[in-house]
């Protein structure tokens, strides 16, 4: 430089300085490849056990002969332990490196997997389920801090949209692969068929994947930490209960979702006055982040909720086995494999504000199409319903985790990717379980009084019998041809309980779309001061 001279500013349109180092960002779309595997067997999992209860509901040696309380609790040992321990694997992984937490969730999760496989009990099989709800809950936060750590701001939403595509994949093709593993293996081959995608994880991860963590973490927080766990842990035990008994007023209900509304109203008390907090509250201060979060929650409540009384009709009353079920659900899945990628085209001209808001009205419009099903709809109609759901979720899910991911600084993406899975998963618990209950409470107004007509029914066989349209159906294959007006009616017991169970998931979607409109931005910030990778700090230290 000629002394004197004076420097001149950068052009106003020159590009960004790049923040991840040039090794890492040449092996991005291979990285987020591996995060994806690592995802598919988590997300996965949860579907493809679904297709297996009725197996595993039969006596031995072709099942465990688990009852249905033994069956709810296989699935529900994971989502307590999956949900309660979110948040705390999310800052672990600032604090200790989220490669080191991803891979220990991952052996974790392969190892449930496989003990899982060789149950010899129920109750064997609920404790497994647990240590892979153990497992799963420090893969997911972690897939996704990785993913804000090797992609440059710019490519994040495309990168996201790539990753909420696979959950929704992994969503529909669990039971495809469920059935297939059925149909040709034992009950266990459902839990076994995560091994060998785990170790190929895990050799990917050790080769390719980087380490990051936050380079000033502060001191650990304990009591935080135990807060919001049992806060976690009351709060979705209530909901859960308050879905099995379908009375959201009954004392235990109330009392633990009370409970842990309390503790972790404590929590966040806490966090306002901790001089090292576990979560900054004021960034729920940020409309686009708190937002976003309501959204992410609000989606999954409806599409849970749906997905519930989606399995019943088409296998109840339509008929249809468990894998071509599956199939049936490839539409929803080919909608966001083909949108989620493509959304940020969407944001970049509209804004999150404008996609989220008519995205969710889409998929009100898909929960109010259902009201078109009954016993003799063509399914192509069905079809086109899931597709068009697919579509709208495809616009939303990526949005609204950018705008989470990115209200947050770059060091911190470990707790923002554990709040966005802790309210995705209490969403979806809350939409299985209140939805759940309302499909309930309807399909058993619907039926009681052709149960009542039933002569010589005993009243626990009355009361059992109304317990689902299972129930019904397994009363009236029992009594013959004298059972084919209690089928009849039991088929439009359920169609009349779907209807309204959509309409409740409309009113949710709409919620959504409100929220949408009057608090998420319409284009986003700027972005956060991004923190080093822990690989390429360490690099810099030994030259």
């Amino acid at each position: 430089m000629v002394p004197g001279m004076a420097t001149s500013p950068p052009a106003p349109d020159a590009p960004p300085a790049r923040q991840v180092p040039d090794r890492i960002h040449r092996r991005r779309w291979a990285i987020l490849s591996t995060l994806m595997l690592s995802l598919l067997i988590v997300v996965l999992d949860n579907s493809i056990l679904n297709v297996a209860m009725k197996t595993i509901a039969t006596p031995a040696p072709a099942g465990l002969g688990a009852t249905q309380s033994e069956l709810e609790w296989a699935i529900n040992s994971y989502t307590l332990v999956f949900a309660g321990l979110l948040f705390t694997a999310g800052l672990l992984g600032d604090r200790v490196g989220r490669k080191k937490i991803l891979l220990f969730g991952l052996a974790v999760f392969g190892a449930g997997s496989v003990l899982a496989g060789v149950s010899g009990s129920p109750a064997e099989l609920i404790t497994f389920r647990a240590v892979m709800g153990l497992g799963g809950a420090f893969v997911m936060p972690a897939t996704l801090a990785i993913l804000m750590n090797v992609f440059e701001r710019d490519e994040q939403p495309r990168a996201i949209g790539i990753w909420a595509g696979g959950v929704g994949i992994a969503i529909a093709v669990g039971p495809i692969a469920g059935g297939l593993l059925l149909d040709h293996f034992w009950w266990g081959s459902v839990f076994m068929i995560n091994a060998p995608i785990v170790l190929l994880s895990l050799v990917a991860m050790v080769l390719l994947v980087p380490d990051s963590r936050d380079p000033q973490p502060g001191r650990m927080d304990p009591f935080g930490v135990l807060l919001s766990v049992v806060g976690l842990v009351l709060l979705v035990y209530g909901i859960i209960k308050g879905g099995q008994l379908a009375d959201f007023s009954d004392p235990q209900v109330v009392g633990t979702v009370v409970g842990g509304l309390v503790v972790l109203t404590v929590f966040v008390l806490h966090q306002k006055h901790s001089s090292h907090p576990s979560i900054d509250i004021s960034y729920f201060r940020t409309p686009a982040f708190s937002a976003a979060i309501a959204a992410i929650a609000l989606v999954f409540f409806a599409l849970m909720g749906v997905s519930f009384f989606a399995v019943f009709y088409i296998q109840s009353v339509r008929g249809f086995s468990p894998l071509q079920a599956g199939l049936l659900f490839l539409p929803l899945a080919a909608a966001q494999l083909l949108f989620a990628p493509r959304a940020r085209l969407a944001v970049d001209r509209y804004g999150a504000r404008a996609v989220c808001a008519f995205s969710m009205l889409v998929v009100a419009d898909t929960m109010l199409g259902l009201l078109l099903l009954n016993e003799e709809t063509p399914i192509w109609i069905m079809e086109a319903l899931l597709f068009l759901q697919g579509a709208g979720m495809a616009h939303i899910m990526p949005p609204a985790t950018v705008a989470v991911m990115q209200s947050l600084p770059r060091e911190k993406a470990g707790s923002a990717s554990a709040l966005n899975n802790v309210f995705r998963q209490v969403g979806g618990t809350l939409g299985v379980a209140v939805l759940g209950s309302l499909l309930s409470t309807s399909y058993r107004d619907g039926i009681e009084d052709t149960l009542d007509a039933v002569p010589g029914l005993p009243a626990a066989a009355r009361h059992a019998a109304g317990e689902s349209i299972e129930a019904t159906l397994g009363l009236a294959d029992r009594m013959g041809p004298a059972g084919r007006p209690l089928a009849a009616a039991a088929d439009d017991a359920f169609i009349h309980a779907m209807h309204v169970t959509a309409l409740g998931s409309a009113a949710v979607a709409l919620v959504g779309a409100l929220v949408s409109v009057l608090f998420l931005p319409g284009k986003m910030g700027p972005a956060p001061q991004a923190a080093e990778p822990l690989e390429e700090r360490k690099a810099g230290a030994e030259r």
